[in-house]
């Protein structure tokens, strides 16, 4: 392919269902990407939807979109430092007109509409590998699917470490993972993924092995007639209800399972950040994402168990809050990935969380678009698109030889409750 001032080339970038609340930080990020320059990314996103002149930012891609926020343009940057990783393209257009299952049906359906849809659902990964148009994509991401126990639940024993165990062996991981997410996830020991940096040496997951569950559950008692309350939004009820089966098998107790709609989830977010309330729940099927693999405490465990952790659920945890005060003093990097280490074991002993998982990010990616996706954020300044996709077709006798990729982001209300959305998803 030959570069970008020579062969314009355009790219559309769909997206769907996301995670609201990062729309628009991942927006930056990508835009960063492109430009180098963070502090002109946000000027300008800011200014998204306002201001029709599209001002470029220094040495940066120009940013601007149609009235009505429908579409986000990005154009390549052709004097910028670092060439030889991209810009490839000469324009990605974000929609954000598209309903998540709108997005996904134009881009394994047709061309020149949709290009790549991110956060794709394991529910439509046939779909994609059956269609003539898309190409399946998948990635080990950084993320994590956790149950989070409720250690301030006042009637159970789950301020106890063997209550917590005995959950986590309860549990057939594998199980989650092939009828929950069609195959589509890693098993994980606690909250690092074995490719991040902070991955204790030889950690495994915690066995299914309901005998011993059974065992440590006896030893301190559940109490008579009390229910396991499992708690998760419309898109991991099928998981909750895998976990609940395997739990009343494994420790004869009554589960209780609260499907969350998406009207109740900002509520029910802002009820386990402040922690002013009782929970209603005693687990909480979550999934949460790390921008970085370099130390995950960072980014996920701190906010599980630290002391400004948002999704902590029960008291603070002394010896969590002293091992993360020594990561977060460390210069030197070895030393840092030692403790990171040494937090993601303490919090696997603890068994802090019902770990389940860390589900693989999915893509739809158009069949002549060359995408290489990232563990950590949505990036396309290395992608490229071949003589055959519909932004260079007919084009090159004429001289005209930009490529265009469509990609879709809705702006229909309807965003997943994480990355694992029932129903497919980010578009690009």
């Amino acid at each position: 392919v030959e570069p970008v001032a020579r062969d314009r080339r355009q790219v559309g970038v769909g997206r769907g269902r996301a995670i609201r609340v990062h729309r628009e930080r991942r927006r930056r990020r990508l835009a960063h990407a492109e430009t180098g320059d963070r502090r002109a990314v946000r000027r300008r996103a800011r200014g998204i939807g306002r201001d029709r002149r599209h001002p470029r930012s220094g040495d940066g891609a120009r940013g601007g979109e149609l009235p009505g926020r429908a579409r986000l343009v990005l154009e390549a940057n052709r004097s910028h430092w670092n060439l030889e990783r991209g810009p490839r393209l000469e324009r990605v257009i974000f929609r954000n007109d598209l309903t998540p299952t709108k997005a996904l049906d134009l881009c394994i359906s047709t061309e020149g509409e949709v290009d790549i849809v991110a956060e794709v659902s394991p529910a439509d990964a046939e779909r994609i590998k059956a269609s003539q148009f898309a190409n399946l994509v998948t990635c080990d991401a950084n993320r994590v699917l956790v149950g989070i126990i409720n250690r301030s639940s006042p009637d159970v024993p789950l301020a106890d470490q063997r209550a917590r165990k005995a959950l986590n062996l309860a549990v057939d991981r594998q199980k989650v993972i092939t009828q929950g997410l069609a195959g589509y996830a890693n098993l994980i020991s606690a909250l690092t993924p074995s490719w991040c940096g902070g991955f204790p040496p030889g950690a495994e997951p915690y066995p299914h092995d309901p005998e011993q569950a059974r065992k440590l559950m006896g030893e301190i008692g559940w109490p008579q007639g009390r229910n396991l309350r499992i708690a998760a939004p419309e898109p991991f009820a099928g998981i909750a209800r895998l976990v609940a089966a395997d739990v009343q098998a494994a420790l004869a107790i009554g589960v209780d399972i609260i499907v969350v709609p998406q009207e109740q989830m900002l509520a029910g977010s802002r009820m386990l950040m402040e922690k002013k309330l009782p929970l209603p729940w005693d687990i909480l099927i979550f999934g949460w994402f790390d921008l970085s693999s370099e130390a995950p405490p960072a980014a996920v465990h701190r906010e599980f168990f630290g002391t400004d952790g948002a999704f902590r659920a029960g008291p603070e945890l002394p010896e969590f809050n002293r091992l993360y005060t020594e990561m977060a003093a460390q210069i030197d990097g070895e030393k840092l990935v030692k403790v990171a280490e040494q937090i993601d074991r303490y919090v696997f002993e603890e068994a802090l969380a019902l770990f389940l998982c860390a589900p693989q990010a999915l893509y739809a990616v158009n069949k002549h678009v060359s995408f290489g996706p990232y563990r950590t954020t949505f990036e396309v300044a290395e992608t490229e698109v071949d003589e055959q996709h519909w932004s260079r077709r007919g084009k090159k006798e004429s001289g005209q030889t930009t490529q265009t990729t469509q990609a879709a982001s809705t702006a229909s209300g309807q965003g997943s409750a994480s990355f694992a959305s029932g129903s497919s998803g980010n578009a690009c």
